[in-house]
């Protein structure tokens, strides 16, 4: 069933500015950071006492990884305690949430991508604060949808394609890790499958999705298609048009507060088996988005 009203969270953020702009079909109430402060409780309730919505797509977060770790209270008010908070309104109202998750939640140390059942052990504040917003939602239980993707990127905001692109035009030679390896996900692929989800979940089948482009590469190698890319579609020149002048890195290399999983690969299955959706490539993806820049 269509839902009548539709409440999108963090509408300047990547995946919500995507989200807007696909579900226009849709009666969409779509509020930013500074309209909709997730850090109050009370500003949530107050917001969707006021709209009422048939549907909460939450994909706003603290993204900040690094920054997490001295932010722990900030990071769980936004990624933990909103979404529950979201989670006991929608079931008052007797409507229905879509909340998007992270591959964070994992430890990375598997050799193989993750399914859905697989252990979670979260290894940064950012993981454990997203796998906390999860718990708190299946609590609640009401109808839902937990969407886990990865790597994403797009062409509006900070992300590492925007800043790729940057640093070649600035510099002759990049340094990237290489032994960390995801399916980079873009906000247009997330868009355009999560429109074909709304247009199917009935609300009677709750549970979580790994929500991801396919396939895999490392950021060295994402690095690498990017560059490729962006000279196949003859944008203005930059520094570093060779493929060689990007080196590989190890996470040894280059240490952040935040430990990063090792393996961020999802495994999809799961979400075609139940509702026939198939994300397209990762290298597609990127080609999608790089010609909207």
């Amino acid at each position: 069933m269509k839902p009548r009203k539709i409440l999108l969270t963090g509408i300047n953020g990547q995946v919500g500015r995507a989200l807007l702009q696909q579900l226009s079909d849709y009666d969409v109430v779509g509020l930013s950071r500074d309209e909709l402060d997730l850090s109050s409780s009370d500003a949530i309730r107050s917001v969707i006492r006021e709209i009422k919505p048939d549907l909460i797509i939450n994909p706003a977060a603290y993204t900040a990884v690094d920054k997490a770790e001295s932010e722990p209270d900030l990071a769980y008010a936004i990624n933990a305690t909103a979404p529950q908070v979201m989670a006991e309104e929608s079931a008052k109202l007797g409507s229905t949430l879509i909340h998007f998750s992270t591959d964070y939640v994992y430890d990375g140390r598997k050799n193989a991508p993750y399914v859905e059942t697989d252990t979670v052990n979260p290894q940064s504040i950012y993981g454990k604060s997203k796998l906390a917003g999860e718990v708190a939602i299946q609590t609640v239980g009401l109808p839902h949808l937990i969407l886990r993707t990865s790597w994403v990127y797009g062409a509006y905001g900070k992300n590492f394609l925007k800043t790729i692109l940057r640093l070649a035009s600035e510099r002759e030679q990049l340094w990237i890790v290489a032994d960390q390896i995801g399916a980079p996900t873009s906000s247009m692929s997330i868009a355009t499958a999560l429109e074909e989800l709304v247009a199917q979940w009935d609300g009677q089948q709750s549970g979580v999705y790994h929500f991801t482009n396919t396939g895999n590469t490392s950021w060295h190698g994402f690095a690498c298609e990017i560059v490729r890319q962006y000279k196949a579609l003859n944008y203005l020149p930059a520094l570093i048009t060779d493929v060689e002048a990007i080196k590989p890195l190890t996470t040894a290399d280059y240490p952040t507060p935040a430990s990063r999983p090792a393996n961020s690969c999802l495994d999809n299955a799961k979400l075609q088996q139940d509702f026939g959706i198939a994300l397209p490539t990762w290298q597609a993806g990127l080609q999608e988005v790089m010609q909207h820049l």
